[in-house]
């Protein structure tokens, strides 16, 4: 398998990225006068000064704001639609997302619905969403304080409707990011547990773009960078979070791996986890990843085998020469990180729901699966969630 020579480079974002850098929000030219800033229903935006830092920016840029704080750690699009209510009521005419990928997702969803009429299914495409076009959506300006989505590279948003329990990615041209500012400062509070999620939701990111069918010879480069720095430095920065140079090395993977979603695609395993939070709302995205990903890789051993000893040699800098030994080095950086142990059942999750699982993952993000190595069967499916169920 190799990478498809033929590809289109489009990556519109403006990216700043260092430590401390977050002090460029107020010279940046910003894409608006006022901003509706998107941040989650929880507390760890005030309790750790983040919002403070971003606000005083905006203040000394001489940009109005206002702040919506209800979005889920899985966002629904009840509150997408509310939230767009009040920026068209506000005036805003940007919007800011402030913390994790829920909350940049939810900021792009609104910028669509800021400026566009009906539900937001009316535009989504796959499962019961109509696939209107989406002609214009306000300017987003992304602030992750997450090393996982890389949503602030990409234009992909990931909400969930909580009427239809169908969780569906989607996004275009529009919704890339007109600036992001990485700032691995934002980044030192997060526990451990939930640092090991996102930095394996990056890492499979990356993983899954590099084994795609669509990749390209440009998201390689990204993918396998991007694979290397999270073997190496996602460990470190699980154990002591104020390793500063761990999260700025896993705050540029994390970045990467979007890249790497711009130029190839995520695969079906994002199809069948998304699948599973649609279900369970309270299993993060990551943890459901890395429950699935031991058996969904095995999958593919036999299907690009070139692939996998390349990942493997740039993870544990040694030849490769079969391609379980990717599937053995990934074991060795669950372990080292903490979460090798992870299983559905630990978050409610049902032996028997496998069989909907599998429907749900095909009506909803069906297209993902085109991008897989080969073609997988229905009981394919079904058997990597039984082996993941545990």
């Amino acid at each position: 398998m190799k990478a498809n020579p033929v590809f289109t480079l489009n990556l519109p974002t403006k990216l700043i990225f260092g430590c401390g850098e977050i002090s460029k929000l107020s010279t940046e030219t910003l894409p608006g006068k006022k901003a509706l800033i998107v941040i989650s229903s929880g507390n760890s935006m005030r309790k750790y000064g983040h919002l403070d830092k971003v606000t005083e920016q905006l203040v000394l840029n001489k940009t109005e704001f206002e702040i919506y704080d209800h979005i889920l750690p899985n966002p629904t699009k009840g509150h997408i639609m509310e939230a767009a209510e009040i920026c068209r009521k506000c005036g805003c005419d940007f919007i800011i997302g402030l913390g994790g990928g829920s909350s940049i997702d939810s900021a792009k969803a609104i910028a669509v619905m800021a400026c566009n009429s009906g539900d937001y299914w009316d535009y989504v495409i796959g499962g019961s969403g109509k696939g209107k076009p989406v002609t214009k959506v306000l300017p987003i300006v992304a602030i992750p304080t997450t090393a996982g989505t890389g949503t602030e590279m990409d234009p992909w948003t990931v909400i969930t409707n909580e009427q239809c329990q169908e969780k569906i990615g989607f996004g275009n041209e529009l919704t890339f990011p007109k600036l992001s500012i990485v700032d691995p400062e934002l980044m030192i509070s997060i526990p451990p547990k939930y640092t090991a999620f996102q930095g394996f939701d990056a890492f499979f990111h990356a993983a899954e773009g590099f084994i795609a069918n669509i990749a390209t010879p440009i998201s390689d480069l990204y993918a396998l960078e991007a694979i290397r720095l999270l073997y190496k430095y996602l460990p470190s920065a699980v154990h002591d979070g104020r390793d500063l140079k761990a999260r700025a090395k896993v705050a540029w993977a994390s970045t990467l791996a979007g890249m790497v979603e711009s130029t190839s695609s995520c695969i079906s395993e994002h199809s069948m986890e998304h699948a599973l939070s649609a279900y369970y709302p309270t299993l993060p995205h990551g943890a459901g990843l890395i429950s699935l990903s031991l058996a969904y890789f095995e999958t593919f051993r036999n299907d690009c085998m070139k692939r996998y000893m390349k990942m493997a040699e740039v993870m544990t800098e040694k030849k490769s020469n079969r391609p379980s030994d990717f599937i053995d080095a990934l074991k060795v950086m669950q372990k080292e990180c903490g979460v090798y142990d992870l299983k559905l059942s630990d978050y409610g999750v049902k032996r028997e729901d496998s069989t909907r699982l599998m429907q749900n993952a095909r009506d909803t993000m069906g297209g993902l699966f085109s991008f897989d190595p080969r073609p997988l069967t229905d009981d394919e499916i079904i058997e990597i969630y039984d082996k993941s169920y545990k």
